[in-house]
């Protein structure tokens, strides 16, 4: 007769319970970074536009004006906004001067990208399609979801230098149109935010060589046996949100493709 009760289990065949998860930690200077991220990212201060002092953060989040200042530190440091010595810290924005070309790598052998101007924009189509797999899965889509195609040719002193595609959420930029993306002078980010709210806060990029189909090659006035970069960049909005897939062929026989590594 075994000798155990009649409601106890043998210690082998008792389930052992979960180990404790320590709950994760983060500074408290990070958690009020996240909750400026939040008001960003909800509009509550649109680009170009001053956020409140540091001591005024500080009252609203009950903690010290040198916790807000480390927060805003590392936002500033990520190009989310900008300080302003006198003026205060505004929200970042593509229409900034200093800060319109930090997307644009390709550099003129001669001058620099401002002494050389904005490129002379044209826009091949711009229309609604279906996204396949591989935008899909970009755009963290599903396949056959509505997005935005857009396909043009940036132009150098007259002299087509890159040909791009643009594939953007169809929801997010609902309305854009060929017109718009043409008539618009300012970089092409800052008509995001300005029209459809949504502002690129950083990208990644894969760079390789290649040849030109013999439409590419028409479209940029080379060779087929010309070399070409492509470089295809997935462009995020605040919170890692992918917004844009853009597919770009430049020639590279008077630019160069600069990038600085921090």
């Amino acid at each position: 007769m075994s000798s155990l009760p009649p409601t106890a289990t043998p210690a082998a065949a008792r389930t052992p319970a979960p180990a404790a998860v320590a709950p994760a930690f983060s500074p408290l200077y990070q958690q009020i970074k996240g909750l400026i991220l939040r008001s960003l990212q909800e509009g509550e201060w649109k680009p170009g536009e001053s956020i409140p002092s540091e001591m005024d953060l500080a009252g609203r989040f009950r903690v010290s004006q040198g916790t807000v200042r480390k927060a805003i530190d590392e936002l500033a440091a990520e190009n989310l906004v900008i300080r302003r010595q006198g003026k205060g810290t505004f929200v970042a924005t593509h229409a900034e001067h200093q800060v319109q070309y930090r997307f644009l790598k390709l550099l003129p052998d001669q001058g620099d990208a401002r002494e050389e101007g904005p490129a002379q924009r044209t826009v091949l189509e711009c229309r609604r399609a279906r996204a396949s797999a591989d935008v899909a899965r970009a755009l963290a889509l599903r396949t056959g979801d509505t997005v935005i195609l857009a396909r043009r040719i940036l132009a150098f002193a007259g002299v087509p230098t890159i040909l791009e595609e643009l594939w953007l959420p169809g929801q997010a930029f609902k309305g854009l149109s060929a017109e718009q993306m043409a008539s618009y002078q300012g970089p092409t980010y800052a008509m995001f935010e300005l029209e459809f709210g949504v502002r690129m806060v950083r990208a990644d990029e894969k760079i390789r060589a290649v040849l030109p189909d013999a439409a590419q090659a028409q479209s940029l006035g080379v060779s087929e046996t010309t070399p070409l970069l492509s470089v295809e960049r997935l462009a995020y909005t605040y919170n890692d949100a992918p917004m844009e897939l853009r597919r770009g062929l430049y020639r590279t026989d008077t630019h160069y493709y600069f990038n600085a590594l921090n």
